[in-house]
């Protein structure tokens, strides 16, 4: 494990991936920094951190072995050793909002997003990027968002935590996850915020619906199951679930 502690970076996913495309990196580097000046979420969503008072990090994970079309299950693996970490460090109420999220209660507290590089039928290598809101007090522009800082009244070390979470994921990816997909998916759906309870969605188109969600498919899209009795997937951006 190598790890690389940058003052400031616009990117830490940006920059891992540009720097392993440039030279050859040992499995599990891991790229952190206090300043992350445009930090990204899924589908190019912004990630609001005020400097030196979050978490952002990114580890490239070399030969993860998990066939393209199970590609999600990195995501699972990832969100389970993230709720473990924070288990730990005693974060109440922890769940997982589909596809990227970690809340407390009802309150996102981190954010997720993988990037994979390709090779023939399975994943090379992947790059897994954590943004995790520690000491920052007030949002502007994210209404739900909270902090650590915010949900247990007490200022947490970085350095601790940024470890806790290394640690954790370094022992979740290091398991031959491809052979325990029903086991982590058994326990993701335990995690699964508002899982089997009926819950308020909005669609691309902006109409509003009601349904529960039933369970995560293999391929990473939510199956909600209608008020009428019908099935649906929804992949990324194809739906949003109001709380």
């Amino acid at each position: 494990m190598q790890i690389i502690k940058l003052d400031a970076t616009q990117s830490t996913n940006t920059y891992l991936k540009d720097l392993s495309f440039n030279k050859e990196l040992s499995d599990f580097t891991v790229i952190t920094t206090k300043n992350q000046t445009l930090g990204r979420g899924q589908m190019s969503a912004k990630w609001e951190s005020e400097s030196g008072k979050n978490l952002a990090f990114s580890i490239l994970k070399n030969n993860i072995n998990v066939p393209i079309q199970r590609v999600f299950l990195v995501s699972v693996c990832v969100s389970l050793a993230i709720v473990d970490a924070l288990n730990r460090l005693g974060i109440p109420n922890l769940s997982i909002k589909w596809p990227n999220d970690i809340l407390s209660g009802n309150s996102k507290i981190g954010g997720i997003l993988i990037e994979n590089i390709l090779s023939g039928s399975k994943i090379k290598r992947t790059i897994i990027g954590f943004g995790l809101n520690v000491n920052q007090e007030v949002f502007k522009n994210a209404p739900n968002a909270s902090s650590l800082k915010n949900i247990m009244g007490t200022n947490f070390d970085l350095d601790s935590v940024f470890y806790s979470l290394i640690e954790q994921l370094h022992s979740y990816l290091n398991k031959p996850i491809d052979s325990l997909e029903q086991e982590l998916y058994g326990q993701y759906h335990s995690q699964l915020f508002r899982i089997g309870e009926s819950s308020s969605f909005k669609n691309q188109d902006g109409s509003l619906f009601t349904g529960t969600i039933e369970e995560v498919s293999i391929g990473g899209k939510l199956i909600v199951k209608h008020e009428n009795g019908d099935f649906q997937e929804y992949g990324l951006k194809e739906i949003q679930l109001l709380y």
